[in-house]
């Protein structure tokens, strides 16, 4: 069962898919979040939320408010994508949680809530469930350890006023401005330390990582696991896993790494939630 839901964002209206096998009882939920130029209906989030569903739990796929994407999947806002900053997606994010928490989703609140976060929203997540205690399961997919993501290109975007970001799969240009780099020189020391907040993490936390990963480094995996604090914790690196475990968008069916990756999270999720 799929319903779709809106709510007030930073910069416009977070897009939220939620699936549930059926049925009126409460249930687990888990958030599910997509990285850079993701979103909730890419490649394997929308398998991964329905096999979520199947396993019991309320399934929720958001499109944050600066993805810039609608309900079919196209950047039809690129302002918003170009304004998008870290600390935007960490608000939009809470206010995914704070939803699910009160039941205004169209199910009860669940007695337990976990997140999986992918690349950039793997580490928005990190920083989202160190400061939350009503996470109670984290799993990060591919998940960055650092917002400084762009070295050596800040005096050009500086002078531009903004970065053109490709769109290999609609050959679409679409402008970053200098706004996400405002947010990181502001808080990068603070409320942006993702390895920061992995070592004050509790939260039962598993950390996956492609071992062929060219997008984020499964150095950047490792980093993240040995920071963390949580007695409950694991790092699993995937042979042959690239950034998206060998999915591709449109989705052309699963694969061997996809398939571990989505087994060992449904074991994460159950061990700590159910």
């Amino acid at each position: 069962m799929l319903k779709r839901h809106r709510l007030p964002g930073v910069l416009g209206e977070l897009l939220i898919d939620v699936r549930t096998a059926g049925g009126s009882s409460p249930r687990p939920a888990v958030v599910v979040a997509p990285g850079f130029k993701g979103f909730k209906d890419w490649g394997m989030f929308p398998p991964l939320s329905e096999r979520l569903a199947r396993a019991g739990f309320a399934a929720v796929s958001v499109n944050l408010s600066g993805s810039g994407v609608d309900d079919s999947g196209n950047f039809v806002w690129p302002d918003r994508f170009g304004h998008n900053t870290f600390s935007g997606e960490l608000t939009d994010l809470a206010t995914v949680v704070d939803a699910v928490s009160a039941g205004s989703l169209g199910f009860a609140p669940p007695p337990g809530l976990g997140i999986v976060g992918h690349s950039r929203g793997g580490g928005v997540a990190i920083l989202l469930a160190e400061r939350d205690e009503r996470v109670r399961a984290l799993v990060t997919w591919a998940a960055i350890s650092t917002v400084d993501r762009w070295p050596g290109q800040q005096r050009e975007w500086r002078a531009r006023g903004h970065l053109d970001i490709l769109n290999s799969r609609t050959g679409q240009v679409l402008p970053l401005y200098t706004d996400v780099l405002d947010d990181v020189e502001r808080n990068r020391s603070g409320t942006l330390d993702i390895l920061a907040a992995a070592s004050r993490l509790t939260t039962p936390w598993l950390v996956v990582h492609g071992a062929a990963d060219t997008s984020v480094s499964p150095e950047e995996g490792e980093r993240l696991a040995a920071a963390g604090a949580s007695p409950f914790r694991r790092l699993l690196l995937i042979p042959d896993g690239d950034h998206t475990f060998g999915t591709r968008h449109p989705y052309q069916g699963s694969t061997p790494q996809f398939e571990r990756a989505q087994d060992e999270t449904l074991a994460w999720l159950n061990m700590a939630l159910g």
